[in-house]
């Protein structure tokens, strides 16, 4: 007899466009194997997502940027084909805060965790999160929140260049102002130029002293906060390898037990009464001492990784949970590790040891992968040709394009990926 009420089908929501968002398969994977029907609403044109086996429909999802009212249409509008009860999961922070805003709008068509306000807004805002680890007395970057450009500029010198800028609301970002969530400043004049575009931005830029990067320093928690407060179905993590390497987001993790990181997320899930799936980055500092980065009020997309020997992860835990299931006890598979084969392609190819599990290859559901590598080898050859193309035009066309690709990006800024929040979030 299976332990999941399968009666319940899982939506999963997802707002962001990313194609190669693997947490989404493995939440995709991790209930359809348990026999829980799994609705997506993403865009998933040419998405390796669309072709694995355990996705019962994909719905579209409501546009980049969308109005709390634009996503409540769009979930009534799959609630009415789906017909019964559905455990709604948010796959990223946009999708996580529009849920949290609506969660007595969509009752009782979708069940959700208990919530002692509107707490995934608070956490996933970067400013907001700098006070409330200040109020549960969690390690945190040293945040400066300025109200002019001149006090942008006076900031950085404060911190100590270079410092990490952030948007405070980074989901709120226009996907065509070309602004980034996280980027290194390296001057005040930077400081200053990217504070002028905080009406752009739409919400408040903040700074932050930035911690090195280094071996051992980049942890991460996962975890679902089940109705009694309990932490259940996650654990703690190392990131062995990033994408790009030594700041991007976690090509390879594995599952470290760590009692000062453990401690932290308990400490601040418990005083702020949180509820339901969190993932949670830290950086240590020269000292070892782990500073709380970022608060995801969602799976992060390597929760798989935290399977234990009971198969419990974190969306299963939602779904028992939700649906009045018990939830089995499992003990930690300590050193399991979670290899993402496109960013690390020769971890990947290495003889697979038990306990190793890939993002996108699975022996019961292939065509995710395959269709990965021909989407990935298709973007990594456009963008090969887009260098090429660059290098060899004339002097005066490099030039312009220099120009265009300024004007497109944060002032006289440094991009970083979302996981460089590595040496500040």
């Amino acid at each position: 007899m299976s332990l999941f009420d399968t009666r319940v089908p899982a939506v999963l929501l997802r707002i962001d466009r990313n194609p190669f968002h693997h947490g989404t398969l493995g939440a995709v994977r991790s209930l359809g194997r348990a026999g829980v029907e799994v609705h997506v609403i993403a865009d998933t044109a040419g998405s390796p997502v669309a072709r694995s086996r355990f996705v019962r429909r994909i719905h579209p999802p409501p546009p980049p940027q969308a109005s709390a009212s634009d996503i409540a249409v769009a979930l009534r509008r799959i609630a009415a084909r789906v017909a019964r009860p559905a455990v709604l999961i948010p796959m990223d922070d946009a999708s996580a805060v529009a849920v949290d805003r609506l969660r007595e709008e969509l009752a009782p068509a979708y069940l959700l965790p208990a919530a002692a306000g509107p707490l995934a807004e608070r956490v996933a805002d970067k400013a907001e999160l700098a006070a409330l680890c200040a109020a549960v007395d969690v390690p945190h970057p040293l945040t400066l929140i300025p109200q002019s450009a001149a006090e942008a500029a006076g900031a950085a010198w404060r911190l100590g260049l270079p410092v990490i800028a952030k948007w405070s609301r980074p989901w709120l970002l226009p996907t065509e102002s070309g602004l980034r969530s996280t980027v290194v400043v390296r001057s005040p004049q930077e400081a200053r130029e990217l504070y002028l575009r905080s009406a752009e931005a739409g919400s408040r830029l903040l700074l932050q002293a930035c911690l090195p990067p280094g071996t051992d320093r980049d942890w991460f928690f996962h975890g679902y906060v089940d109705r009694s407060g309990a932490v259940r179905g996650g654990g703690v993590g190392v990131k062995l390898r990033a994408w790009p390497r030594g700041a991007g987001l976690t090509a390879v993790g594995r599952w470290t037990p760590d009692p000062r990181v453990q401690s932290l997320a308990e400490r601040i899930t418990g005083e702020l009464g949180y509820r339901g799936i969190l993932d949670l980055d830290f950086r240590c500092d020269d000292e070892g001492r782990p500073h709380l980065l970022d608060f995801n009020p969602r799976p992060g997309a390597q929760f798989r990784l935290f399977s234990d020997t009971a198969d419990l992860d974190v969306v299963r835990a939602l779904h028992l949970d939700l649906t009045h299931r018990p939830l089995p006890d499992g003990a930690p598979r300590s050193g399991r590790a979670f290899v993402v084969e496109n960013y690390a392609p020769l971890t990947a190819l290495r003889p697979r040891r038990a306990g190793r599990e890939l993002a996108w290859g699975a022996r019961d559901d292939r065509a995710p992968g395959w269709a990965m590598w021909w989407l990935w080898g298709r973007h990594v050859s456009r963008r090969l040709l887009e260098r090429l193309r660059r290098l060899c035009a004339p002097a005066g066309d490099r030039a312009r394009v220099r120009l265009v690709r300024q004007a497109t990006a944060s002032p006289l800024t440094t991009e970083l990926t979302d996981d460089e929040k590595a040496s500040s979030r």
